[in-house]
């Protein structure tokens, strides 16, 4: 049983509109680290610029907010610097993947050991509405009247074409659902990207519509579980099997089909060409995957930086800067 309960980690009054999807996360957020049982004061949480990056200001934790895309990149040095620390890195869609772009996918690429999370509402909210790399083609904002004329990121294929070992998604309004997934990513030794769909109600109301109410996750989503057959539907009548090189929606009952035929999820899998297709389903033909989708263990970047650390250091004839200064020829003047 955790020492800790949700408000040891609270601090002040979050400033955000009321409604924003910010707010049901950073309750998830406060239940998952205190279930988790980590001390705030072994906890770092890093933010760049926007709505969402405001977060460590409400973190009874260690907590800063950078500069804008940079919190991937600070959170990394502040990683290997402090290995023994767990750091929580906050970013939306925009500071994450536009200017932030970069820093995100070398950081999955190099697998350092934080937890990266995107808060995707598909639009610059602080900046007042402009179109984010993660809106939809045609998309109407501030920025792009006419519509956007851009395809728009997609953060799981980003996350496995950087070689990402932890992808998970969650909706904000699902604090269960949330939980599970902080919770997964935090126990998983590597960068852990986790996906946050939530809406903004003042510039992009809706946005994920179709799974943000219980009700329609239980038409329109599927949670995964490493396991466990892939079934959904308000009753798991629904589920997938694999056909050709692609996936298939199937009934329980039709044309023979059974729970055996379903396909049963394997986040642990090295190979990720089924969990990139599970990331990447969307309606009306397919439900949002929802859940832990990759979850494959692999070398971090912190641990191998000490580890070479410590393997030099140990053939060096010197180990602090007075040996250092005695290693060489030396004289005295006088």
């Amino acid at each position: 049983m955790s020492e800790y309960t949700a408000k040891d980690f609270k601090k002040g009054q979050p400033r955000w509109c009321p409604g924003c999807g910010d707010h049901f996360f950073l309750a998830s957020l406060h239940k998952a680290m205190a279930e988790l049982g980590v001390a705030p004061h072994d906890i770092a949480v890093i933010s760049g610029i926007g709505c969402s990056s405001r977060l460590p200001y409400y973190m009874n934790t260690y907590a800063m907010q950078t500069i804008h895309g940079r919190a991937a990149a600070i959170s990394t040095g502040f990683k290997v610097a402090n290995p023994n620390m767990t750091v929580w890195q906050i970013s939306g869609d925009g500071d994450g993947l536009a200017i932030g772009g970069n820093h995100f996918i070398h950081a999955v690429r190099r697998n350092i050991d934080i937890n990266m999370i995107l808060l995707n509402n598909r639009i610059y909210g602080l900046t007042k509405g402009q179109y984010s790399p993660t809106s939809p083609r045609g998309f109407v904002s501030k920025s792009s009247p006419y519509g956007t004329v851009e395809d728009p990121f997609r953060p799981a294929e980003l996350c496995f074409g950087a070689r990402g070992r932890f992808f998970a998604r969650a909706v904000a309004t699902d604090a269960p659902g949330t939980v599970e997934v902080l919770k997964a990513a935090a126990n998983h030794k590597g960068a852990a990207v986790c996906e946050i769909l939530q809406n903004c109600v003042i510039f992009n109301d809706g946005t994920h519509e179709s799974v943000y109410s219980k009700e329609g996750r239980a038409k329109n989503a599927i949670y995964l579980e490493h396991g466990k057959p892939m079934l959904f539907g308000e009753n798991k009548e629904f589920g997938l099997v694999q056909e050709g090189f692609g996936l298939k929606v199937v009934k329980l009952g039709e044309n023979g089909i059974t729970e055996k035929d379903i396909l049963v999820h394997d986040a642990h899998c090295q190979d990720n060409t089924l969990q990139l297709k599970l990331a990447l389903m969307e309606g009306p033909d397919f439900p949002i995957a929802l859940g832990v989708i990759r979850d494959v263990e692999a070398p971090t970047y912190n641990d191998a930086v000490h580890e070479q650390l410590d393997e030099v250091s140990a053939k060096k004839k010197y180990h602090n800067f007075q040996e250092l200064l005695l290693t060489n020829d030396i004289w005295e003047v006088k």
